[in-house]
C-alpha cells in the first residue's frame, strides 16, 4: 500500500513530475522512432536487395533468351537454304563444290556469331553436313538420342544441354561441360515427316560472360539451371555445393530461404518460358545484416545522443522551473510559522512571478486585517464595558418595580399588581442576560405580558388570543420579533377601528420551519400602502453587510433592546416590522422573514417564517 502510494503521481514532487514529462516527451518518442527505422529499414533493404537480385535475373535471362534466340534463327535460316533442303530430301550425292558451298555457308554463322561452336545438318539417311563438326564413329547420327529429342519436338526449337556420349564432336574438341547444345527437326510441309535435324552448338563461355558479370554483394553469384535440375552454369568455389531441383516450386518466380552449412542463405529465381532454364541467385543474408547493423549502429548513436541531450535538459528546465516555486513555497512556511513581514522579492513576469507578488499583496491584506480585527475587538471590549455599565439601571428599573409590586399587593391594588408585574416580565425577558435568542415560549410570555398593559389601558376595545402548538414550547426564536408587530396592529389597526377588535396569535410548525402569524381586524390597509410596505421589506432583506452591520451599531446596548422596540421611532411606519424582517434575513437568510397581507376596512396578517433551533445558537 506504501509502494502504491509512493508510485502515485501526485505524491511526487514537481520536480520530478517535470522531468518525468520531459524524458517522455522527448527520450520515448525518440526511442520510438529508432525502434520504427530499424524495423522498416530491415523490411525496406530485404525487399530492395530481392528487387534488385529479381531484376538482374530477369535481364540475365534476356541475354540468354537473345542467345537462344539467335540459334533459333539460324536453324530457321539454315532450313531455308536451297541446298541444305536438297541435302535434307535425299537426292542422289552432291558434287562436292556443292558440298563445300554448304560447309561455307554453315562457316558464315560461326564466323558472324562468335558464341557458335559449331553447326551440324543431319538429313534422315543418316548422312550430316557440317563446318567444325563429324561422327566420331560409323554408327548412324540418326540414333543419337539429340536427334531423338528433335523428332519428338516435331519442329519445335529445343535446348538439349550439356553433350553427353553422344557421337559428335568438333576439331577445338570441347569438352562436354564447355558447350551447351540446340536441335530442331526440319519436317516436310506437306507430309509433316522428318526430314531432317539440325544441331548447333553454343560456347558456355558467352553464357559464363553474361552470367558472372553480376555480383551479388561479396560473395553471391547466379547460376543456371535447366528444367532437369542440371547445372548450365555454376561459378568455382560456390555457396551451394548440390542445388536441389525440389526447392524451387511450380511458380515461375520466387524466393526461399535455406540454411547450408550453418549460414543462412536467401535464394531467388526466376524461368525463362523460352529456355526452360532457371537462373537463380543465390546470397548470404548476413551481408544485408552487416548494412542493417551499420544502420542500427547510427540508429543507436542517435538515440543515445538525444536521451543524452534530453536528460541535461529535463534536469535543466525542471531546476529553472522548480526553484522559484520552492522558493515561494519556503516563503508561505514561513508565513505559516507566523513572519508576515517577508516577502517575495524576484522580477520575473511569468506565472510564478504573478503567484509570488499575489502571496505578497495577501500578505499585506492579512497583516492589514489582523489590524482591524485588533481594532474591533478593542471596540468591542470597550462595548461590553458600557454594556455592564449601562445594565445596572434596567436592573435598578425592574427590581424598584418588584417593590412597587410588593407595596401594591400589600395594598389591595389588584389592577396596579397585574399591571407592574406585566412589566417586570417584559423587561426581564427584554434583558434576557444579554442573549439574542430565546426559546418560544418566553417569546410569547414576552408579547403577552405586553398585550396585558394594552389590555388595561384599552379594556374591552382590545381583544386577543394566543394558540401556540405545545411541540414547539422548546424551540428557539430571535427575541422581540412579535412584540413590534402587536404594537402595529394596536396603533394602526385596532386603534383606527371603531368598536373592539381582536388580535389572534398562531403558532405552527411547517415542513421544518417555525410560521407565526399575527391577524387583527382592524382598520387594514390601501393597496398602494401595502405595495409601498412590501418593498420596503425587500429592500431590508437586499441590505449588503455594512448596512447590518449599520443597524447593529445603531441597536441599544444589552439591557435596553425593549424600549428600542416599544417606541416606534419617526422613521416611518412599518419601522418594526422591517426591522423584524431585516433581523430573520440576516441571521438565517432570504427563505426566511415577514410577509404581509392586508385589505383595507378588514384587518392585516402577518406571518413570520423562522428555521426550526433545537438548541441556542449564536446569531
Amino acid at each position: 500500500m506504501k509502494m502504491f502510494k509512493w508510485i502515485t503521481l501526485n505524491n511526487w514532487p514537481i520536480r520530478y513530475k517535470l522531468i518525468m514529462h520531459f524524458l517522455l516527451i522527448s527520450i520515448l518518442p525518440a526511442i520510438c522512432l529508432g525502434i520504427l527505422i530499424a524495423l522498416a529499414t530491415d523490411r525496406i533493404i530485404e525487399k530492395q536487395v530481392n528487387e534488385h537480385t529479381s531484376q538482374l535475373i530477369g535481364n540475365v535471362n534476356k541475354s540468354l533468351e537473345a542467345y537462344a534466340g539467335n540459334l533459333q534463327n539460324i536453324t530457321y535460316f539454315t532450313s531455308f537454304n536451297p541446298q541444305v533442303r536438297r541435302f535434307l530430301s535425299g537426292e542422289p550425292a552432291m558434287q562436292a563444290s556443292e558440298t563445300y558451298d554448304m560447309r561455307i555457308f554453315l562457316q558464315g554463322f560461326t564466323t558472324l556469331y562468335s558464341e557458335v561452336a559449331g553447326i551440324l545438318v543431319v538429313n534422315a539417311k543418316g548422312d550430316y553436313l557440317s563446318n567444325e563438326m563429324y561422327a566420331r564413329t560409323t554408327r548412324s547420327l540418326t540414333e543419337e538420342s539429340w536427334y531423338k529429342e528433335a523428332v519428338d519436338q516435331k519442329g519445335i526449337f529445343s535446348i538439349v544441354g550439356h553433350p553427353s556420349g553422344r557421337n559428335v564432336t568438333t576439331h577445338v574438341d570441347y569438352k562436354d561441360e564447355d558447350i551447351v547444345s540446340v536441335v530442331r527437326a526440319i519436317l516436310d510441309p506437306e507430309t509433316q515427316a522428318v526430314k531432317g535435324v539440325i544441331l548447333i552448338d553454343l560456347k558456355l563461355r558467352v553464357i559464363a560472360e553474361t552470367v558472372q558479370d553480376v555480383s551479388l554483394g561479396k560473395s553471391g553469384y547466379l547460376m543456371v539451371i535447366d528444367n532437369k535440375g542440371e547445372s548450365i552454369y555454376t561459378p568455382e568455389h560456390p555457396l551451394v555445393s548440390k542445388f536441389q531441383r525440389n526447392w524451387i516450386d511450380e511458380n515461375p518466380a520466387g524466393t526461399f530461404s535455406k540454411t547450408i552449412d550453418g549460414t543462412y542463405m536467401q535464394f531467388i529465381y526466376r524461368k525463362s518460358a523460352f529456355t526452360n532454364w532457371t537462373t537463380v541467385g543465390v546470397f548470404s543474408t548476413q551481408e544485408t545484416v552487416r548494412e542493417v547493423r551499420e544502420i542500427r549502429l547510427y540508429l543507436i548513436m542517435f538515440v543515445f545522443v538525444v536521451c543524452l541531450l534530453g536528460i541535461a535538459a529535463s534536469y535543466y528546465l525542471s531546476y529553472t522551473i522548480s526553484l522559484p516555486i520552492w522558493q515561494l513555497t519556503s516563503f508561505m512556511r514561513r508565513a505559516e510559522d507566523g513572519n508576515l513581514s517577508i516577502r517575495f522579492k524576484d522580477e520575473r513576469t511569468d506565472e510564478v512571478g504573478m503567484l509570488g507578488r499575489s502571496f505578497n499583496t495577501m500578505l499585506m491584506q492579512i497583516t492589514k486585517l489582523i489590524g482591524l480585527v485588533e481594532k474591533e475587538q478593542r471596540q468591542k471590549r470597550e462595548a461590553e464595558l458600557r454594556s455592564l455599565q449601562a445594565q445596572i439601571k434596567p436592573h435598578f428599573l425592574y427590581n424598584t418595580l418588584d417593590t412597587i409590586l410588593w407595596l401594591a399587593r400589600k395594598s389591595g391594588a389588584h389592577e396596579v399588581t397585574e399591571v407592574v408585574d406585566s412589566l417586570s416580565r417584559l423587561f426581564r425577558i427584554g434583558l434576557s442576560k444579554g442573549n439574542e435568542v430565546i426559546t418560544l415560549m418566553e417569546e410569547f410570555e414576552h408579547v403577552k405580558s405586553y398585550l396585558i398593559i394594552q389590555k388595561t389601558r384599552y379594556k374591552e376595545k382590545l381583544n386577543y388570543s394566543i394558540v401556540i402548538d405545545p411541540s414547539l414550547h422548546q424551540l428557539y426564536v430571535l427575541k422581540l420579533i412579535l412584540q413590534p408587530i402587536v404594537e402595529n396592529a394596536i396603533y394602526h389597526g385596532i386603534k383606527e377601528r371603531r368598536g373592539p377588535g381582536n388580535i389572534d396569535i398562531n403558532a405552527r410548525n411547517e415542513i421544518e420551519k417555525v410560521v407565526i402569524t399575527i391577524s387583527d381586524n382592524g382598520a387594514g390597509m390601501s393597496e398602494e400602502k401595502l405595495e409601498r410596505l412590501r418593498r420596503t421589506l425587500e429592500a431590508a432583506a437586499s441590505k449588503s453587510n455594512p448596512a447590518a452591520s449599520e443597524y447593529k451599531q445603531d441597536a441599544p446596548p444589552a439591557g435596553q433592546e425593549s424600549s428600542f422596540i416599544l417606541t416606534n421611532p419617526p422613521s416611518g411606519e412599518g419601522y418594526g416590522l422591517t426591522n423584524v424582517h431585516e433581523r430573520i434575513v440576516i441571521s438565517f437568510g432570504e427563505a426566511y422573514g415577514v410577509s404581509i397581507e392586508s385589505k383595507k376596512g378588514v384587518g392585516t396578517t402577518v406571518t413570520i417564517t423562522h428555521p426550526v433551533l433545537k438548541r441556542e445558537v449564536s446569531v
